[in-house]
């Protein structure tokens, strides 16, 4: 081993294949072990990072899990209320056109107190990315059911089953925002395994350049596991997550420069 440690060829940086992303700071995260946040943050930090745009990103982080995020991601971020990240991106992106301005939100902040806030930024077509992590439960407050809860999924507060009859069914924004003419490109993507991870991340570089080139909103959700409010070792929820939330939330591009493909 220490032989290996003083050939020169593997000390020489140009050899270096892969290295962490300065755009991330030296924090530890807070995330559950085998929570999908940590690979969206890398991916997210490595995008910014490869596109040479830390000093011009802006992101906006509201209530849940990712509430912390302006703690791993080394850009300037501003905290929003409950629900309200698209509105407060909307104004820091028309005060500041040449910046580069995301959200990051899971499905209980998005796509129920800030359902308003998503359809009406994304009708408008504000020139932003929204990055929507869907693990189906509200993850922060205790795993209660969240509008993105599949049908017979168990939560907190519907321990036997989501019954439709009386708790409605899940909720698709990411198939309700396509159909908004001021979405530019809206796709589903995953970070379960390195195939998803690349691909994520090339949904992400693809919704900056968008942004870069001046398109609609872009929407980018990320279908995660949240494996300590399912109950689940991170193993058992990525499975459960293939099984049971991709044949409804089927992963893919749905809309790509402005029209739908799906």
């Amino acid at each position: 081993m220490s032989e290996n440690f003083d050939r020169p060829e593997i000390r020489k940086p140009e050899n270096l294949i892969y290295s962490r992303t300065k755009v991330l700071t030296d924090n530890i995260m807070h995330y559950c072990p085998g929570c999908g946040h940590g690979t969206a943050h890398r991916i997210l930090a490595e995008v910014i990072d490869e596109m040479g745009i830390q000093n011009d990103t802006i992101g906006v982080a509201p209530v849940g899990c990712s509430v912390l995020a302006y703690n791993y991601l080394d850009v300037d971020m501003a905290e929003a209320a409950h629900g309200r990240a698209p509105a407060l991106a909307t104004a820091i992106k028309r005060l500041n056109p040449n910046k580069f301005v995301f959200t990051y939100q899971g499905d209980g902040d998005l796509a129920a107190i800030g359902t308003g806030e998503t359809i009406h930024a994304c009708n408008r077509g504000e020139k932003i990315v929204i990055i929507f992590i869907n693990n189906g439960i509200y993850g922060m407050t205790g795993g209660q059911m969240a509008p993105t809860t599949l049908e017979g999924m168990k939560t907190a507060t519907c321990p036997y089953g989501r019954d439709i009859s009386i708790m409605g069914n899940p909720l698709k924004m990411t198939e309700l925002v396509s159909h908004l003419k001021g979405t530019y490109y809206v796709t589903r993507q995953s970070v379960q395994t390195p195939a998803s991870v690349r691909k994520t991340k090339a949904a992400l570089r693809k919704a900056f350049e968008y942004q870069k080139d001046g398109k609609g909103a872009c929407f980018v959700e990320i279908v995660s596991s949240c494996n300590s409010g399912w109950k689940m070792t991170p193993v058992q929820a990525n499975k459960w997550m293939e099984e049971n939330m991709f044949p409804f939330y089927e992963l893919g591009d749905i809309k790509v420069d402005g029209e739908l493909v799906k």
